[in-house]
This record gives C-alpha cells, sequence and structure tokens, in this order.
C-alpha cells in the first residue's frame, strides 16, 4: 500500500517524485587545501655527513696501512 492510501492524504507515490536536494559548494568555494610537505631541516647538512664518512674512511685506510707495516 502506498502512503496515500493509508494516510488517506496525498502523498508521494514514487521516489521518482521526490525533489532533488544535492548539496553543493559554499559560496566563494572552498578554501585551499595545504597539500606540501613542510619537512623541518633538522639534523646534521650533507656536506657534514660527507666529511665525517670521508674523515672515517681515511682513519680506517690509515689503520690498515699501519697494520700492513707491522706484518
Amino acid at each position: 500500500m502506498t502512503e496515500a492510501m493509508i494516510r488517506k492524504k496525498p502523498g508521494m507515490v514514487s521516489v521518482k517524485e521526490m525533489p532533488v536536494l544535492q548539496d553543493g559548494p559554499p559560496p566563494g568555494g572552498f578554501p585551499p587545501v595545504r597539500y606540501a610537505r613542510r619537512i623541518p631541516s633538522k639534523g646534521p647538512s650533507a656536506v657534514a655527513i660527507f666529511l665525517t664518512a670521508l674523515g672515517a674512511f681515511s682513519w680506517g685506510m690509515y689503520q690498515v696501512g699501519k697494520g700492513n707495516k707491522i706484518r
């Protein structure tokens, strides 16, 4: 049974007769979305890391050279 027959008042007979109501953007549009990565610069620079690695490598090669002289 339809709503019109139950309540004895004119009512909606079909879903197709319902008014269409859609959401839309607010007046003026939405605010811009911040999507850029903002990574703070923490820690040593690339030059400092490179110089530390170079120093460690040089020290290691020096130790190898010392060991070779002893043999």
